[in-house]
């Protein structure tokens, strides 16, 4: 609860209260010192959590966990997020934690921090236990752990049809989300599909936010065709020919309670259609080819696009793209949550845009999806490139032993 103190957030829902059955703000206040002096966390209890930091806000929320004084305690990815320092220091919290006899269950791709804490560490791959080994010596060969998370077959839906790639199109120099980030550099050619890889919290999505102008950057630049873009905000990355297909559809993507028409002519019409004032039913001819084209399921391009199947509403989201004629295409997570003929479609799409000479970046966690579409893959680990896998480099195990850091040797 951002505007409520760091007490008020351990305690809401479970309040401690006094014999009269008034709550008993002392009591809470005790409990929560005790636990932080225990943890060795340092926080004024009465600071409110959206004056916190994100690695603050974990220690609340591990705090809060524990005031419900469990037998079993689940984290997931706790320091996806953290620095080195603060990640080391949530470590030291599950030690103790542990000490108190609380049985953990540590989720993390971090398979260094996990080999520092767990005594026994399991590998799941597509919903199924590869492996389990024990970690008594805390001496767990990293290789083997990586081995077994790969071996998946690729079974694809749709090989991307192999054609002729141009000459830079984007460059992307010394790109800085913050003061305190690395800089990201890389660049994108015509015909192009970039492939970007990278676990939970690694920045993959930060670093596109950016260049699509959805988020702001500290410093860097953007060379579109030898001109320099300056990208500040979603307008700038319109007008500049960058069309973003967010992860989110239908909160980031879409309008839900507004037709196919309104949702796929909203950013191109400026560019398309001339004049101060509206007639959406005048804009149907002008989005039936897409619609067409894209295949979209609809009794009629009025429909909201709320009653239609993830898969069309994914379409109406690059209908919009197609609409504004953007000359590069940023898809983030292009395919979660479709159905594996609404894949096919498009993956179709995306070849035939690199067809025309547009350029493709794409994120996505699906590695199959990630291995037969890219012509090149970077490789995201915490804010910066940490490898480019161009084709013949391309596998499973080369992009999560880079994503998460593992040597040839370990």
């Amino acid at each position: 609860m951002p505007t409520m103190n760091i007490v008020e957030n351990i305690f809401v829902g479970h309040e401690k209260t006094n014999r009269f059955g008034f709550v008993d703000r002392k009591a809470m206040l005790a409990k929560t010192m005790e636990d932080m002096k225990f943890l060795g966390i340092e926080l004024d209890p009465y600071r409110r959590i959206e004056h916190l930091s994100v690695a603050e806000q974990q220690f609340v929320k591990i705090l809060k966990a524990l005031v419900m004084e469990p037998k079993l305690l689940i984290m997931d990815e706790p320091t996806s997020m953290f620095n080195v320092e603060d990640a080391g220091r949530v470590l030291k919290l599950v030690r103790k934690i542990a000490g108190k006899g609380i049985s953990i269950i540590y989720i993390s791709h971090f398979l260094k921090e996990v080999a520092q804490i767990a005594d026994r560490i399991t590998v799941i791959r597509d919903g199924a236990v590869v492996n389990t080994y024990f970690n008594e010596n805390r001496d767990i060969d990293l290789g083997r752990i990586t081995k077994d998370m790969v071996g998946r077959p690729v079974d694809l839906f749709y090989s991307k049809e192999e054609h002729p790639i141009g000459d830079v199109v984007l460059e992307v120099r010394g790109l800085k989300l913050r003061k305190d980030s690395p800089p990201v550099h890389f660049t994108l050619r015509e015909g192009e599909i970039l492939g970007i890889a990278g676990m939970v919290g690694s920045g993959r999505t930060e670093i596109v936010r950016a260049l699509s102008g959805a988020d702001k950057h500290d410093s860097g630049e953007m060379v579109f065709k030898g001109k320099k873009l300056s990208v500040k905000n979603p307008k700038d990355g319109i007008e500049a020919g960058i069309a973003h297909i967010t992860e989110d559809r239908q909160r980031l993507g879409l309008m839900l309670g507004h037709s196919i028409v309104e949702n796929m002519t909203v950013v191109g019409m400026d560019k398309r259609v001339p004049g101060w004032f509206v007639n959406v039913k005048q804009h149907a001819p002008l989005i039936e080819p897409i619609v067409r084209d894209l295949n979209v399921k609809t009794s009629s391009l009025f429909k909201e696009v709320k009653y239609l199947s993830g898969g069309n509403q994914q379409k109406v989201v690059l209908g919009k793209w197609l609409f504004a004629g953007a000359d590069i295409f940023i898809f983030d997570e292009p395919t979660r949550g479709i159905d594996v003929n609404s894949k096919t479609e498009s993956y179709k799409v995306m070849s035939a845009l690199t067809k025309e000479g547009k350029s493709i970046i794409m994120i996505s966690s699906d590695m199959p999806e990630l291995i037969s579409m890219s012509d090149r893959i970077l490789v995201v680990r915490q804010g910066r490139i940490a490898k480019e896998l161009t084709k013949d480099m391309i596998s499973e195990e080369a992009i999560i032993k880079s994503a998460l850091e593992v040597t040839a040797d370990e």
